[in-house]
């Protein structure tokens, strides 16, 4: 049997298996249910967050048969042959191919025909920005006075080049990037459910990498799998990703706590020779001072069966919460730099030894003041 990549075998049926985009799926289950249905949609954000995904759900849930409280039944002939592209009342355009007038024309003029076995005739327009005016023209009027048994789905990566006029008329969902946590847990259930081992420090690097984006999430994690010759293992991710080994970062950390310039120079030279990415090890820096601080200020909140307590807990000890927050600071500067610095290894480097300057700045003026506490008064 044909492998089906991740991606496509765990791509949502109904709403009830999305991950996140609570407020889009409250707001149309609800719609669906109370029959409040409006002509056109337009669903925008980031690639990989679902846009498609509803748009095909909706498409089943208008024409499904067996629909209970705004879910489609995913089992009956319309819901199946949605799923497989075959259902002729529901038409899936790419703009990106399909930009002129010509083609919107042709869509139109089918568009005022009854439905041939549905309740609903649904045109999904996948990357409707990329449209020529022309064709954003020709849609106006149907868009705004469309026939009772047609619905329209638009969805976008770039709202902002589609014309306002159509984005009257439409009603709009902006669906959110997903964060780390609800990436790294979805990606969990489904290695449990495929059976697969994996490290929990392995998903947290994955859905960090994803940047929000469940499709990249289950790509990166199909990647990894196949590295791993059938399991997911932090080295691996790591390696994959070009994340950077956290044991430089905890030296790194070391050394500035000890104030040893020498041992930042050693460390900075030892990920130079490694061909460490630095923008991605003042990410992970910036990463660990914020956990760091996150277990200086809430302690409850890192688990104490989490691999890296031991080393947060000790490295958390050895600064000031001020120094975390300044570190941080720096860590982020530091990377907006980078693409100003001569290399990528001076614009780290300078961002080390600004960290250092802080610190022995700091300890000056600690000093300082203590002798001017310990210095007797003279009358």
């Amino acid at each position: 049997m044909t492998y089906q990549v991740l991606a496509r075998k765990w791509r949502p049926k109904k709403f009830a298996d999305l991950v996140g985009q609570e407020h889009v799926v409250k707001a149309l289950v609800n719609a669906l249910d109370k029959g409040r249905l409006h002509h056109a949609y337009l669903l925008t954000g980031t690639r990989g967050v679902g846009k498609t995904t509803i748009a095909r759900i909706l498409a089943k849930s208008l024409n499904c048969p067996h629909v209970q409280h705004g879910e489609p039944c995913c089992a009956c002939d319309s819901c199946r042959q949605i799923d497989a592209g075959r259902y002729v009342d529901v038409l899936e355009i790419d703009a990106a191919s399909n930009t002129g007038i010509d083609n919107i024309r042709e869509v139109l003029e089918n568009a005022q025909y009854a439905p041939t076995m549905g309740r609903y005739k649904v045109y999904i327009i996948d990357e409707v920005h990329m449209l020529s005016k022309s064709a954003f023209n020709a849609m106006l009027k149907t868009l705004e006075e469309p026939p009772e048994h047609v619905k329209f789905i638009l969805a976008t990566t770039d709202p902002q080049k589609v014309p306002v006029t159509v984005l009257s008329r439409c009603l709009q969902f902006v669906l959110r990037n997903l964060n780390g946590q609800q990436v790294h847990d979805h990606l969990a259930h489904v290695l449990h459910t495929e059976d697969i081992p994996f490290e929990e420090a392995a998903l947290q690097l994955l859905g960090r990498a994803a940047m929000g984006s469940m499709r990249d999430a289950l790509s990166l994690l199909d990647q990894a799998i196949a590295m791993g010759s059938g399991q997911v293992t932090e080295a691996d991710v790591r390696h994959m990703i070009g994340a950077v080994d956290k044991s430089y970062l905890y030296d790194l950390l070391d050394a500035l706590a000890a104030q040893q310039g020498q041992a930042l120079l050693d460390n900075a030279e030892e990920m130079a020779s490694r061909a460490v990415g630095f923008d991605s090890a003042l990410n992970e820096l910036a990463v660990l001072l914020q956990r760091l601080t996150l277990l200086q200020v809430v302690p409850s909140a890192l688990a104490q069966d989490d691999p890296e307590y031991e080393a947060l807990n000790r490295l958390s000890r050895k600064f000031s919460a001020e120094q975390l927050q300044l570190y941080y600071q720096c860590a982020l500067r530091g990377k907006a730099d980078l693409p100003l610095a001569p290399d990528e290894y001076a614009g780290f480097l300078m961002t080390l030894l600004r960290m250092l300057a802080f610190a022995r700045w700091r300890q000056r003026i600690s000093l300082s003041k203590h002798k001017s506490k310990a210095r007797p008064c003279v009358m």
